[in-house]
């Protein structure tokens, strides 16, 4: 009896255990064409650059969202939503879906694919089921055809020629090929374009048909389709594109260079330069953060996914520069100016449109009380004042001038369907109702394709263009004494009204699956990074002559002061105020000429008119 009691709660165990875990994936697959990342992994990982760096190229990529591309659950639970919401489209939305998710599964399948269900690409007795899960692999990327399409809408929405050769084509013109050979059976050969953003534009730049609300096929050509992700053209505007005047690729970012063999085999095989890391880090931190907590239920190798969470980190932390300009109170009205400056070379955010940045303002006095708030977020990753968190039909729109706490600055994209409403169904989506993401430096909001052009109230505002944002807050201080300004730049991979959205179909294991890691998940946006000052309430500046002020102006570049300037001590300021001394007078003289003048300085101005304090740094 025992026995069998010992039998039943093993049998037990056992049923529980391979319920949460997914069946692995066999990363030594070989197809017709493609060969698996496994098969790569005997000569090109166990490798270390000039500086002692583990550069392992597979074990690198493993921790990548392009690793990830078909174990992503919530692609899977968009998936899976769109189908219920359109399933007389079903071959469009699994052919679609899966060139650029699971690419080489849909290359072999020849246009019958099927992603979810017994007889899926997802269940792992399906035939092409480890081509699937690969994702966007080693043999996919690296037997892409330099062909004239590349780069061009042809080419675009994972629309590629993969050669029938069995080739790999790398970065460099002499390659040495009979190891591979013998490996694989691929040949090595040299492509100039694996180093270009034309390869990177085949998925990144993606146009999806839609519907109307009838649910009939509403875009005609691939030129009329909804742009749902355009990084490549967004980069095509910038400074950074081939001929810009910064030229940089999309490899230069996020496939850093650095000096190593490409190979552990031979060991004879000479250093390379400018050997391209195939990391893969971008901003995606919360999906890879779920990925980590999840990988036994999604199949995920996690040896290197918290480096490549620091350093996607990182790359947010950098990818934005938020100044405060000048933050000054006169007649108890408080006003703050704050500038962003998008430093990478698309818009920021970019990518699938669920993803958004905003501004979030505080303002605290000598007491710590809130003076003014904008931007606040909910646990549930919902913004206090969004419009569009509180009600999934409205949009919060783009503001120049912000003078209530429920105004909120979101850059982001906003879908909309024939109808003119807002959607989230993507089938739906026809055009975008508001697009007010950071562009990238040297984007001309005036000059460029539709596909990219900015949308909504931000058209009109001449602040926003060319990678900057300059935006105004302006409210009554009600505060005691000194104010604390802090600024803080926020982004999130899923914005609130998506989950909502999405969360509607939860009757679905995929959407139900995804729901139940993402709610238990405590990472749920970044910060990309922070700005302060303070207001100085002790000191008071000269009334400023007006028509001196508009003199001055017209007189010429407003001229550089450095920020010790402004940054006095008490004693100073009662030098100054008292008038008595060479220091005293000027320190007067200063004030005069900050007054007239104004300042600017890399790190911020500020202006002095009326009660104006200082803005420390």
């Amino acid at each position: 009896m025992f026995a069998f009691t010992d039998h039943k709660a093993l049998s037990l165990l056992l049923f529980l255990f391979l319920s949460l875990t997914a069946i692995a994936e066999d990363t030594s697959f070989t197809t017709t064409h493609f060969s698996g990342s496994g098969n790569c992994s005997g000569c090109h990982d166990g490798m270390s650059d000039t500086l002692g760096e583990d550069v392992s190229i597979v074990q690198d990529w493993s921790a990548s969202m392009k690793a990830n591309a078909a174990k992503d659950p919530y692609w899977k639970a968009k998936v899976a939503a769109e189908l219920k919401r359109n399933a007389h489209l079903a071959d469009v939305i699994n052919d679609k879906c899966t060139q650029c998710h699971a690419p080489m599964a849909n290359y072999e399948s020849d246009g019958e694919t099927v992603i979810l269900g017994d007889r899926g690409l997802l269940d792992p007795s399906h035939p092409l089921h480890d081509a699937a899960m690969n994702g966007v692999s080693c043999s996919y990327c690296h037997q892409i055809e330099d062909t004239a399409s590349l780069g061009t809408l042809e080419g675009f929405s994972g629309e590629v020629e993969i050669s029938d050769e069995k080739v790999a084509y790398g970065q460099y013109s002499d390659p040495l090929q009979q190891q591979m050979i013998n490996q694989v059976g691929f040949t090595p050969l040299y492509g100039e374009h694996m180093s270009g953003s034309e390869l990177c534009a085949s998925c990144h730049n993606l146009k999806t048909p839609f519907v109307d609300a009838n649910g009939n096929l509403a875009s005609s050509t691939p030129e009329s389709e909804f742009p749902e992700q355009m990084p490549y053209t967004e980069w095509e505007n910038s400074i950074f594109s081939d001929t810009g005047s910064n030229p940089k690729s999309c490899q230069d970012c996020h496939m850093p260079a650095t000096t190593s063999r490409i190979s552990t085999r031979p060991s004879t095989l000479p250093v390379r330069e400018n050997f391209a890391k195939h990391r893969f880090s971008g901003a995606n931190t919360v999906m890879l953060t779920l990925l980590r907590d999840n990988a036994a239920a999604l199949d995920v190798d996690v040896a290197n996914i918290d480096a490549n969470i620091a350093r996607s980190r990182e790359m947010l932390q950098n990818a934005v520069k938020l100044e405060i300009l000048s933050a000054e109170i006169e007649d108890d009205e408080a006003e703050i100016r704050l500038r962003l400056t998008n430093n990478s070379g698309h818009k920021a955010p970019t990518g699938y449109p669920s993803r958004r940045m905003w501004l979030y303002l505080r303002v605290t006095d000598s007491d710590g009380q809130v003076v003014f708030e904008s931007g606040k977020i909910n646990e549930d990753g919902s913004i206090i004042g969004a419009d569009n968190d509180s009600d999934l039909s409205r949009i919060e729109s783009h503001h120049d001038l912000i003078t209530s706490d429920d105004q909120v600055q979101i850059y982001e994209a906003v879908m909309g369907d024939t109808d003119g409403n807002v959607t989230f169904t993507l089938l739906r989506a026809a055009n975008y109702l508001k697009d007010n993401r950071l562009t990238p430096p040297g984007f001309d909001k005036n000059r460029v394709p539709l596909d990219v052009a900015v949308q909504g109230a931000a058209l009109d505002d001449e602040g926003f263009n060319n990678g900057f944002d300059d935006i105004t807050y302006r409210f009554r201080n009600t505060g005691t004494g000194d104010l604390r300004v802090e600024a803080r730049l926020n982004y999130q991979a899923i914005t609130h009204g998506a989950l909502m959205d999405l969360y509607r179909d939860d009757d679905t294991p995929e959407v139900k699956d995804f729901k139940s890691m993402y709610d238990t998940q405590a990472l749920k946006f970044e910060t990309m990074t922070v700005a302060e000052a303070q207001i100085d309430s002790r000191l008071a500046a000269e009334p400023v002559d007006e028509s001196e002020e508009v003199q001055a102006d017209d007189a010429g570049p407003i001229p550089s002061v450095d920020k010790e300037s402004i940054t006095t001590d008490s004693a100073q300021t009662t030098s100054a105020s008292g008038g008595g001394g060479s220091i005293g007078w000027l320190w007067l003289l200063l004030l005069s000429f900050l007054a007239a003048f104004g300042r600017r300085t890399t790190g911020g101005a500020i202006r002095l008119s009326g009660r104006v304090g200082r803005v420390m740094y």
